[in-house]
């Protein structure tokens, strides 16, 4: 785990953040000393988190995606602000780091960055044809493209179905095993992108490009991220000093799910939002990716 104390450059990333004002409203409401950003990303949550915590105060930042943390040590230092290389399960670990016993808040924004998608060499986007890698950190793990190769038809369509929700997984992985055997197997964009064309039948009122699902599926897949919200849901009470808050921004139901049954089931959550929060008209005709993000915040039980 690297660190940097440099802060967040704006000029840097294409990123914007979804839910800012809302982001800083519930954590400043706890007044916070010491917060963790565990979904760095192009820094803007944090750039605003730093006007929440006092001017002895400190914002964590972790990033699992290298690129983040090399924007990051481009810019000078300060020393209210320190982001680390690494999943945000491993907060604990930055803490420690940081000689941090608790933090007081934690914001977890599980979207996708506008700076990954725009790297055509990521295979983020399918409107870019590339390598299809889909890793938020492109130096750990497998490729898409060879965890493809690794699994059976069963193991793919189960995939593509449980996490993307895709009703027409079954011919996708049929036609992606076919390649294989072909001997062409799914290695670029395009490649995935021409199977989703052909597999998936576009009704009437199917708006989304026939591809979505299967990406969205593969990149949960491919980067475990399901099994490290999981963990983390679990652990975070004890990251949290007791009225300390969990913020979390979710794009799609799975995560959503997640996100709502640990905060209601686990006694250590008091619950803040009892729906979720959605971005207002104004932000989602300025940022249209943040139309699907839902907030929900909890605060860890004094007893």
């Amino acid at each position: 785990m690297s660190p940097s104390t440099d802060p967040p450059s704006e000029e840097s990333t294409c990123h914007v953040s979804v839910l800012p004002d809302e982001i800083v409203q519930w954590v400043a409401d706890c007044q916070p000393r010491v917060v963790i950003d565990g979904t760095f990303g192009g820094g803007g949550h944090a750039r605003r988190l730093l006007d929440v915590v006092p001017a002895d105060g400190l914002v964590i930042g972790l990033d699992r995606d290298p690129a983040v943390l090399a924007r990051v040590e481009s810019q000078p230092p300060t020393e209210r602000l320190t982001v680390f290389l690494g999943s945000y399960e491993q907060a604990g670990e930055a803490m420690k780091r940081c000689d941090v016993k608790a933090a007081d808040a934690m914001v977890l924004d599980l979207g996708l960055s506008s700076d990954q998608l725009a790297d055509r060499n990521r295979g983020f986007s399918f409107q870019n044809d590339g390598p299809l890698d889909l890793r938020f950190d492109p130096e750990s793990g497998v490729p898409a493209s060879e965890w493809l190769s690794r699994r059976s038809e069963k193991e793919i369509a189960d995939a593509i179905y449980q996490y993307g929700e895709e009703r027409a997984s079954r011919r996708i992985a049929r036609e992606i095993v076919g390649r294989q055997r072909e001997r062409r197997p799914v290695q670029t964009v395009n490649d995935l992108v021409e199977i989703c064309r052909r597999c998936v039948r576009r009704g009437k009122h199917h708006d989304i490009h026939p591809a979505t699902r299967t990406f969205q599926a593969l990149r949960i897949a491919v980067n475990e991220e399901l099994e490290i919200l999981k963990r983390t849901l679990q652990i975070a009470p004890q990251w949290l000093s007791p009225g300390g808050r969990l913020a979390v921004i979710s794009f799609h139901s799975l995560e959503d799910r997640l996100v709502k049954t640990a905060f209601r089931d686990d006694p250590r959550w008091n619950v803040l939002t009892r729906k979720p929060i959605r971005p207002g008209d104004a932000e989602t005709q300025a940022n249209p990716r943040a139309r699907s993000a839902k907030l929900r915040v909890a605060e860890r039980a004094t007893s």
